[in-house]
């Protein structure tokens, strides 16, 4: 692992216990240098049944889990009868050297360490003569400061605009904002352990593993396993070590809950609010209900919005829950006080109809859709502040971003359009079939498209614009059927279907992992509760909204510690 081979055996090293190792935050024990390299009797061996796990790694990854949790007798053991050290002998030496301030010795080491990059040397040689530099202006030495800047750190030639900010540390009072100077225009020295920490981010792990490395390859492997269960729906509270994990089909919403009947009309459109306390549905009879979520649960009527003269087609939380958009279609849009049910403003276009709506992220505008194919947006009195053309009036869905920098929205020719609002460039989705919704995900770096040829697909925007995944089973024929992200992390995606059923998927996998039957008519639109992960709504012909929750079901039930007798993992304890 670089450098020359060490030709004393293994069981003849001598361990040097230095006075000064209770500044290295890991306890690890640093010996005498000898020589610069890591060479063990079979380095090629391997453990495990798949043979890529090499020994030699293994034990060192081993050896530095003990030292960060304070083994340190322990892991000397370990690394006495293993033969196998966790750092070669010059490797020590550095560490020791910096921990001691020995700059211009630990300098010359690093470069018999044997790191064939120069520019990993430079960048570690910086470090070092950068904290040589702040220690001298700490000890009031201006001159020691200004000749390591000129002789030391300038001849590396990188960091010019560091360079200058370490410059301005003698000519100048120093900036705030520069690391190393605190807020008062000090200078803080930050500890050599520290520096150290640093360091090791830098050089090779074969040289110096890497804080905590095996910790995070566990949390990496635990990781991995959410990520294949397709069931996974629930906040893992504990995961054990000792066994796989995987969740049952219970966790996703099956059982009918409650069904929802004050609607007098077809019921078109749903959605949560982002904060999961309310439920926002909008009918065919012209009307808006406002339901609240219980905290068990339970979910009840709160306001009736009456006013729009025809169907509403679509409704939009603003970010704080405290307000709501209504759209009658080709129509006008409403603004409603959640709280009160008052309409509040109504947002109309002479001999023109809105066709949708939705708001900017900081409560105070608004941007609808036109039947002119324009998009509008407003300011929440009414006031129209700009307006796009070339947009078509086909459906009521518009996107916003989090943080109000871009618009989606349906473009021309099977295209949805990713407007940027500052620069004024547009990214374009651009699909076979027609489409007939889209909704974007709330980390804004995805958009599920609903299709024509009942498939629904979802591109990432977050960057180049790609088709990543596809979902078929749902079916559509004649009506506009939406579908939505939904679950933890939104890691499943719900669709309505002309068979008056609920369809949902595993995002990831693109499994069909539920089927829930119980409506009588198509189901328009379905909506995930974004706080409870455990609660789906959906819409339907049948007048009615269902709201869907987990199947209670008689299992075997799970130890204390969530382990079943097959020595598997599961939420709940679900089967």
């Amino acid at each position: 692992m670089g450098g020359v081979e060490d030709e004393e055996p293994p069981s003849k090293r001598v361990k040097i216990h230095s006075g000064k190792l209770g500044d290295l935050s890991n306890g690890m024990s640093l010996r005498e240098p000898a020589n610069c390299s890591l060479a063990f009797q079979g380095e090629d061996e391997v453990v495990g049944s798949k043979g890529v796990v090499k020994k030699v790694e293994f034990v060192r990854i081993i050896a530095e889990a003990l030292y960060s949790l304070g083994y340190k007798k322990t892991a000397e053991q370990l690394e006495e009868e293993s033969g196998i050290r966790l750092h070669s002998a010059v490797v020590n030496l550095f560490m020791q050297q910096i921990l001691d301030g020995k700059w211009d010795e630990s300098v010359a080491t690093l470069h018999r360490i044997g790191i064939v990059d120069e520019t990993i040397i430079k960048l570690v040689s910086f470090l070092i003569f950068e904290q040589k530099f702040f220690e001298h202006l700490d000890g009031d030495d201006v001159m020691g400061a200004l000749k390591t800047l000129r002789t030391d750190i300038a001849p590396l030639c990188i960091k010019s605009d560091r360079v200058r900010e370490l410059s301005s540390c003698i000519t100048s009072p120093p900036p705030k904002a520069l690391v190393g100077i605190s807020s008062l225009g000090t200078v803080r020295v930050k500890s050599r352990s520290k520096l150290l920490e640093e360091l090791q981010r830098l050089l090779p792990p074969t040289v110096m593993i890497p804080e905590k490395r095996l910790v995070h390859l566990v949390e990496q492997a635990l990781d991995l396993q959410l990520d294949g269960c397709r069931f996974h729906n629930s906040f893992v509270g504990e995961m054990s070590l000792l066994t796989d994990h995987q969740c049952g089909r219970d966790q996703i919403p099956s059982r009918t809950l409650q069904i929802l009947q004050e609607h007098k009309d077809e019921v078109w459109f749903l959605q949560f609010s982002y904060d999961g306390k309310y439920l926002a549905s909008s009918s065919a009879d012209c009307s808006v209900i406002i339901w609240e979520v219980k905290q068990d649960g339970q979910v009840c009527l709160k306001h009736r919005l009456n006013g729009h003269q025809k169907p509403v087609s679509y409704v939009s939380w603003s970010p704080d829950n405290n307000q709501i958009l209504t759209l009658g279609m080709e129509e006008v849009v409403r603004r409603w006080d959640v709280a009160s049910g008052e309409c509040v403003h109504v947002y109309e276009k002479s001999g023109l109809g809105l066709i949708s709506c939705g708001w900017a992220s900081d409560c105070n505008r608004i941007f609808t859709g036109v039947n002119d194919k324009s998009i509008v947006m407003w300011d929440v009195n009414g006031k129209e502040l700009e307006c796009w053309k070339g947009h078509t009036d086909k459906i009521s869905d518009i996107g916003i971003t989090t943080d109000g920098k871009q618009i989606v929205s349906l473009g021309k020719d099977n295209m949805i359009v990713v407007f940027a609002l500052e620069s004024k460039t547009e990214k374009y989705i651009v699909e076979d079939k027609d489409i007939t919704s889209f909704v974007l995900s709330r980390d804004d770096k995805s958009v599920l498209v609903s299709l024509f040829n009942q498939e629904l697909h979802v591109w990432n925007i977050d960057g180049s614009i790609k088709c990543i995944a596809k979902y078929k089973g749902h079916k559509r024929c004649r009506y506009v059927v939406r579908s939505c992200f939904g679950g933890l992390d939104q890691a499943f995606i719900a669709s309505g279907s002309e068979d008056s059923q609920v369809y949902i998927w595993h995002r990831g996998s693109g499994e069909l992992v539920g089927m829930l039957r119980g409506h009588s008519g198509t189901v328009n639109c379905v909506s995930w509760n974004p706080v409870n992960p455990h609660m789906l709504a959906s819409a339907s012909d049948d007048r009615t909204i269902r709201i869907w929750g987990l199947e209670q079901v008689n299992m075997k039930k799970p130890k204390p510690n969530g382990v079943v007798s097959n020595g598997v993992h599961y939420c709940n304890g679900g089967t």
